[in-house]
C-alpha cells in the first residue's frame, strides 16, 4: 500500500479486555498485516490476537469481569494491569498509536494517559453511550483522536463534540465471511436431519459461568426430560476451560456434547439456541438460527445496573433490528422453566419459529455489509502515517 513504506518500525498498542474485544482485535491484525505489514501490534488480548502475531504483554483474561459489583473484588488486579500498561507508554514502548477495542472504565483511563503524553488514541467499537452514561461522549470526544463506530446511529452521537467519528460496518460480518459454516457438524456428530439439537452458550467470562451456567444446566434437565429424543451442543469460549465444561456435564449425565468448533458451525448445527446476551447473539443471529437471550448477575449488580441502563432491549439482535425479534429473560425471568417454555416453542411452534426466522433475516439485513476491519486498519494506518510526518 502506498501509505506502508512510512510505517517502517512503527508500533501500535492495541487493548482489548475481552474475548469479543481479542474477536475483533484478531480480525483488525490480520486486515493490518495484509495490507499494512510493516506495522508491529502489542498490547492486551487472548489466543485469537496472539495467533495474528500481536506481542500478548497480559491476556485480555486478566481484565475481565462482569458486573458491577464483581469488579470490586477485582480492583487490586486491575489497577496492577493499568499500571504496568501506563509504564509501558511512559517508557522504551512508548507506541505510535493506541487503539483500545471497548472496556470502557478501563480502557477511558488509559486513554487519558496517552493523551497526556501525546500519543494518539483510536477507540474501536464504541461504549454504549446510547444506553447508559451518557456523559461518556463528551469524555469520550476529550481523550480520543478518532473513533470506529459498528452502529450506523452512533456518530450522530459524537457530531456535537467534534469528534471524527467513522462508521465502519459491523467486524462480525467479517469473521462471519471467513468461517461460513459448512453445516457438516451435524453428520460429524452422527445426528439425523430428523433429530432437534439445542444449543447452549454459556458466555465467555468466568463471571458469567457462575450466575447463568447453572441455569443452563438445569433448562437442559427439564428439556431433556420432556424432549428425550433432543441433543445439547456446547462450544467452548477460548477463553475458558475446556476440561472444565467436560468435567461438569459428565457429572451431569446429560447428553451435552462439548465443542471448540467454530461459533458458526455450532449455530448452524442448531435448531434452538439458549444463549447469554453480548456479542455471541449476533453471531448466532448471522447464522440464521432462533435463540433465547439469558442475563443473570448478582443481584445487587441487576439492581444498579437497572436503575442506571436505559434501552428497551439487552439483546444485540434487538437493538440492530429495533424492535424485539427474540426473546428475553433477565434476571429473576431467566428460570429453567421459561427458559424450556420458550425453547420448546421454538422447536414445536412453527409459525413462531417463521417470525423468528424473518427477524433474524432483518437483523442480518441492518448489519450491513463486510469489509468492517479493512476500513479499521486503514484508519490506524493514516493516524500512524499522520504522526510521523
Amino acid at each position: 500500500m502506498a501509505v506502508d513504506q512510512p510505517l517502517k518500525d512503527k508500533k501500535v498498542m492495541i487493548v482489548a479486555g475481552e474475548s469479543s474485544g481479542d474477536l475483533h482485535g484478531s480480525n483488525l491484525l490480520k486486515s493490518a498485516a495484509k495490507d499494512y505489514p510493516h506495522l508491529k501490534f502489542f498490547g492486551v488480548g487472548g489466543e485469537r490476537m496472539r495467533a495474528t502475531g500481536c506481542e500478548i504483554i497480559f491476556p485480555s483474561d486478566d481484565l475481565s469481569v462482569m458486573g458491577l459489583v464483581e469488579v470490586f473484588g477485582q480492583l487490586p488486579r486491575l489497577f496492577a494491569r493499568f499500571r504496568q500498561l501506563k509504564q509501558l507508554m511512559q517508557g522504551k514502548q512508548r507506541p505510535d498509536l493506541l487503539v483500545l477495542i471497548d472496556f470502557p472504565d478501563f480502557n477511558l483511563r488509559l486513554a487519558k494517559v496517552a493523551k497526556n503524553l501525546g500519543v494518539p488514541v483510536l477507540y474501536y467499537i464504541s461504549p454504549k453511550v446510547w444506553a447508559w452514561r451518557k456523559g461518556r461522549a463528551k469524555i469520550i470526544a476529550e481523550r480520543v483522536d478518532r473513533i470506529a463506530l459498528i452502529f450506523p446511529f452512533e456518530p450522530e452521537i459524537y457530531r456535537p463534540f467534534g469528534l471524527q467519528a467513522d462508521y465502519v460496518g459491523n467486524p462480525l460480518l467479517d469473521e462471519f465471511v471467513a468461517n461460513e459454516p459448512e453445516g457438516t457438524l451435524r453428520s460429524q456428530l452422527n445426528v439425523s436431519a430428523r433429530d432437534k439439537i439445542v444449543g447452549i452458550f454459556p458466555g465467555s467470562r468466568q463471571s458469567e459461568i457462575k450466575y447463568i451456567f447453572p441455569t443452563l444446566l438445569e433448562t437442559a434437565r427439564k428439556l431433556a426430560e420432556l424432549k428425550p429424543q433432543v441433543k445439547f451442543l456446547l462450544p467452548v469460549a477460548p477463553s475458558l476451560s475446556f476440561e472444565y465444561f467436560d468435567r461438569e456435564i459428565a457429572a451431569s449425565g446429560l447428553p451435552v456434547t462439548v465443542v471448540n468448533e467454530n461459533i458458526y458451525e455450532v449455530a448452524a448445527a442448531c435448531d434452538a439456541v439458549l444463549t447469554v446476551s453480548g456479542t455471541v447473539t449476533l453471531q448466532i443471529a448471522l447464522a440464521g438460527t432462533p435463540m433465547v437471550i439469558l442475563y443473570k448477575v448478582s443481584p445487587l449488580s441487576y439492581e444498579i445496573g437497572r436503575r442506571l441502563i436505559n434501552v428497551d432491549h439487552v439483546g444485540l439482535p434487538n437493538i440492530v433490528a429495533g424492535k424485539t425479534v427474540v426473546r428475553e429473560l433477565l434476571q429473576n425471568d431467566a428460570t429453567p422453566e421459561r427458559l424450556c417454555r420458550e425453547t420448546i416453542r421454538i422447536l414445536d411452534d412453527a409459525a413462531y419459529r417463521q417470525d423468528l426466522l424473518d427477524g433474524l433475516s432483518l437483523v442480518q439485513k441492518k448489519m450491513g455489509e463486510p469489509g468492517c476491519s479493512e476500513r479499521v486498519a486503514r484508519i490506524v494506518a493514516e493516524l500512524v502515517a499522520q504522526r510521523g510526518k
